[in-house]
Order: structure tokens, then sequence, then C-alpha cells
């Protein structure tokens, strides 16, 4: 199903080509490359594993939780309008619930609860996560 804001980003044609560039950056990742560090940017803290998919020449941002090259937690994302993710609400909001997601799988992880393996998450099928 399609959400109000991606279906505001595929019915625009400048943002559709936005889009398209995004998905495509992600299938290449998925079929080719990998999730590597050099195709995101770190957004969050140092300690955390938030990063952003940045497509140059192009004001989308998608936001997401890069656990390995195999693994990659894709969030949300917008038109990033200003300098920083910070100074925009919705974007900040995003950010801050991975944030919160990343130090909850942590938390689980150290106490054994959950597992990372190769190319799976371990013991989060049942999980809920209060973000």
């Amino acid at each position: 199903m399609i959400s109000e804001e991606e279906d505001k980003f595929i019915n625009n044609a400048e943002r559709s080509n936005d889009l398209y560039q995004i998905l495509t950056q992600i299938d290449l990742m998925m079929t080719e490359r990998g999730f590597t560090e050099r195709n995101f940017r770190y957004e969050g803290k140092a300690n955390d594993n938030v990063v952003a998919l940045p497509v140059y020449k192009n004001s989308l941002r998608l936001y997401c939780l890069r656990l390995s090259d195999n693994i990659l937690i894709v969030g949300n994302g917008g038109a990033k309008n200003t300098r920083t993710h910070e100074e925009d609400k919705t974007l900040n909001g995003y950010v801050i619930s991975l944030q919160k997601l990343d130090a909850l799988l942590k938390e689980d992880i150290k106490k054994g609860l959950v597992r990372i393996e190769k190319t799976k998450i371990i013991g989060v099928d049942n999980k809920e996560y209060d973000l």
C-alpha cells in the first residue's frame, strides 16, 4: 500500500525522478554491492547505526539503520529542505525513532534475546518495540 507521502512523490514529476534514484540505489545494493558504509552518510550520533541514503543532486533523504553490509532496516524519509535533519521536525522525528530502535536492538542483543546472523535478525519475529 502506498502512503500519502509516497504518493506525493510518485505523482510529482520532479520528486518522481528523485524517488526513482533512491529505489535504484537500494536495488543495486540488494543485488550487487551490499549495504556497505560508503553508500551512506551517518546521520545519528557516533554510537548508533542511523544513516541516510544521499542521492546527489536530490533533496530526498531516506533514513535507515545499517546493521551490517548485509542488513539494512529501511526507515522513513522525505524532502530535506534544511541544512540538517535536526532543523526539520518531521525528518528529525524519523532519525530519533531509528535511534530508539537501534538502542533497543542493541539492548536485546546484549541480553541474548536477539542476534544478528549473516543476512538475518533472529529473535524479532513476534517482538514489538515501543518507539
